[in-house]
C-alpha cells in the first residue's frame, strides 16, 4: 500500500529544494553569493584531469554541463532534506508555521554556510518555506493509503477517504508545478538581468569602435554564403568556452583588477580608472586549443580597450620566474609569462558595445597570438609570480598557454554551388601575430595546388584572413586546404588532436 503522506512529503521536499536554489539564483546571479557556486567549484576542483580530458573528447560543449548538473542535483538535495524535515515536524506539531519556519530558518543556515553570506541566503530561505508552508496538510486530510476504514460505523469516511487523497495530491502536484515554474522563470529572468550588452558608455569612444568596425567588415570577401559570414564575427555566434554553465555577473561599479605578489608596490585599478586611459579598437581573433581541426572555435572581433603594458610597467614587476597568474570572478585561473602579458590588452567593449557577461563583462584579457585559454574573462587579479605555477587547464593534462597553431578552415557554410555548375569554396585562416600570407586549395587530394583569393591584409597584429576558390565540378574531389603564416613557414602536414597542445594537420573535405 501506498503511504501517501510519505509520497506527499518526498515530493514536497524536492520542490521545496528546487525552488530554494531557484530563488538563490534570482537573488544573486552566479556570485559567490549563489549557493550552487561553492559547490560547483569544489566539484571543478577535485575532478582528475584525465576525466576532465575525457569529457571534452566524448561530450564537446556540452561536457560543462556534468559537473553543474552534480552541483545543482548535490544542492537541491540538501535544501530538500532540510524542507523533509519541516514537514515532518509541522506533522509533529500539526503546525504549519512550524514546518515553514524550520524549512525557511534551515534553509538559511544552510545557504549563510554555503557561501559566507548571510544576506543573499535569504534568496533561498523564503521559497522553501512557502513551499512547505503552502503544500502542508494536517495528517487528518493526508491519509496514509488509499482507502480509509470509517470509525463508529460512518460509511461516509469510506466514501469521502478517495476524495481526500486526489485533493492532497492535487494540491501537492499543484505546489511542484508552481515550484518547478518559479525555478524556470528564475533562470529566464536573471539571464535577462545579467550586465553587459549595452551601447559603449562614451560616445566618442562608441563613434570609433563603430568606425573601425566598419573598416574590418570592408575587408571582407564577396562570397555566395552568407551563413559563412565575413571578417567579424557577430556577438552571438562568437564561439565561447567556460569552465561553468553560469556567466559571473559583476557591474562596472563593482569590478576592480589587483596587481599583488612579486611587485614593488601592489595597486588596484577600477572601472573608471581603467578607461580613462589612452583608448584603442583592435580587430582581435581568438581559437580554442580544445576545438577539432576544422572545429567552428574560430571568431573575430573589434575590440575597445587599452594596452595593459603602462599598468604592469607601474607596479614594477619582480619575482625570478618572470611570470604572473591572472584570476577572474570565475575562479579560472592562467599563468604565462610577463613579457608575453604585456603585449595583450584589456577590453570592455566589443563589436562597438560593451562586454557582453558571457566574453568577460566588465573587463577580460586578451593575449594577441596566443590560444583562447589565456585570455581570462571577468578579470580580477594578477598576480605576478616568483616560481611558475600550473594553470586551470595545465593541471589538467593541456599545454595550451602557447602560441596558435596555423589553421586554414573549410566549413560546411563555405562550400556553394553555383548557377554554372561550378563550386565555391571558401573560408578563414589564422596564423595568430604573424598573419596569413598564402592560402593554397587542392581538388585532387594534394596532388596539385592553387593559391586562393585572400582578403585584404589588415593593419592589426593578430587577425585572421578569410580565403575564396572557384572550380569546375566534375563528380566528386578530395579538397585539401592549407596556409603560409607571415613569415613563410607553412601549415605543418602532421596530424594531431587537440590534447594537449591544440589539433594540428591539412583540412580534408570530399566536394562535389
Amino acid at each position: 500500500m501506498i503511504d501517501v503522506t510519505e509520497q506527499r512529503d518526498a515530493l514536497l521536499a524536492a520542490a521545496a529544494g528546487a525552488a530554494a536554489v531557484a530563488g538563490s539564483y534570482l537573488a544573486t546571479g552566479w556570485t559567490p553569493a549563489f549557493v550552487v557556486r561553492p559547490v560547483d567549484q569544489t566539484i571543478v576542483n577535485l575532478t582528475p584531469g584525465p576525466i576532465v580530458t575525457f569529457s571534452i573528447e566524448t561530450f564537446g560543449d556540452a561536457g560543462h554541463l556534468i559537473h553543474i548538473a552534480m552541483a545543482v542535483a548535490a544542492v537541491v538535495g540538501l535544501f530538500g532534506a532540510v524542507a523533509f524535515a519541516g514537514l515532518k515536524l509541522a506533522a509533529r506539531t500539526d503546525s504549519r508555521g512550524v514546518g515553514a519556519a524550520v524549512a525557511g530558518g534551515g534553509s538559511w543556515l544552510l545557504a549563510a554556510a554555503l557561501t559566507g553570506i548571510s544576506l543573499g541566503a535569504l534568496g533561498a530561505a523564503i521559497p522553501a518555506a512557502a513551499v512547505v508552508g503552502v503544500g502542508w496538510l494536517p495528517e487528518s486530510a493526508a491519509p496514509s493509503g488509499g482507502d480509509a476504514t470509517p470509525s463508529d460505523g460512518d460509511a461516509t469516511g469510506a466514501r469521502d477517504a478517495p476524495a481526500v487523497v486526489d485533493a492532497v495530491r492535487r494540491r501537492t502536484l499543484g505546489v511542484v508545478t508552481g515550484a518547478l515554474g518559479f525555478a524556470a522563470a528564475s533562470a529566464v529572468g536573471r539571464r535577462s538581468l545579467a550586465p553587459g550588452d549595452g551601447p559603449l558608455p562614451d560616445a566618442p569612444r562608441s563613434e570609433g569602435a563603430a568606425a573601425r568596425l566598419r573598416e574590418v567588415e570592408s575587408a571582407s570577401l564577396a562570397v555566395e554564403s552568407d551563413a559563412l559570414g565575413g571578417m567579424v564575427s557577430r556577438i552571438g555566434e562568437f564561439y565561447n568556452v567556460d569552465i561553468a554553465e553560469f556567466d559571473p555577473e559583476v557591474t562596472a561599479d563593482e569590478w576592480s583588477l589587483t596587481f599583488t605578489g612579486e611587485t614593488g608596490s601592489e595597486r588596484t585599478v577600477d572601472f573608471d580608472e581603467l578607461t580613462e586611459r589612452p583608448v584603442e579598437h583592435r580587430a582581435i581573433t581568438l581559437r580554442c586549443v580544445g576545438e577539432d581541426l576544422n572545429g567552428r572555435k574560430l571568431d573575430n572581433a573589434v575590440w575597445t580597450g587599452t594596452p595593459i603594458r603602462p599598468l604592469l610597467e607601474s607596479v614594477d614587476p619582480q619575482g625570478e620566474c618572470n611570470c604572473a597568474m591572472l584570476r577572474g570572478e570565475d575562479g579560472y585561473y592562467v599563468q604565462f609569462p610577463v613579457d608575453v602579458l604585456a603585449e595583450g590588452f584589456l577590453a570592455w567593449g566589443m563589436n562597438g558595445k560593451e562586454l557582453p557577461t558571457s566574453h568577460g563583462h566588465p573587463v577580460r584579457v586578451l593575449i594577441p597570438g596566443h590560444w583562447g585559454e589565456t585570455n581570462v574573462k571577468w578579470l580580477s587579479e594578477i598576480e605576478l609570480l616568483n616560481v611558475e605555477e600550473d594553470g586551470y587547464w595545465e593541471e589538467r593534462g593541456w599545454e595550451g598557454t602557447g602560441e596558435v597553431k596555423t589553421v586554414a578552415k573549410l566549413w560546411d557554410e563555405g562550400i556553394t554551388e553555383l548557377g554554372d555548375g561550378r563550386i565555391e569554396l571558401a573560408g578563414h585562416a589564422y596564423a595568430g601575430t604573424t598573419g596569413i600570407e598564402r592560402v593554397e586549395v587542392s581538388t585532387d587530394g594534394g596532388d596539385t595546388w592553387t593559391d586562393a583569393e585572400l582578403s585584404e591584409p589588415l593593419p592589426d597584429a593578430d587577425v585572421w584572413r578569410q580565403w575564396r576558390h572557384v572550380f569546375e565540378a566534375d563528380g566528386e574531389h578530395e579538397v585539401v586546404v592549407r596556409a603560409t603564416d607571415g613569415e613563410g613557414t607553412l601549415q605543418t602536414r602532421e596530424e594531431s588532436g587537440s590534447v594537449p597542445s591544440g589539433a594540428s594537420g591539412w583540412v580534408r573535405r570530399t566536394v562535389g
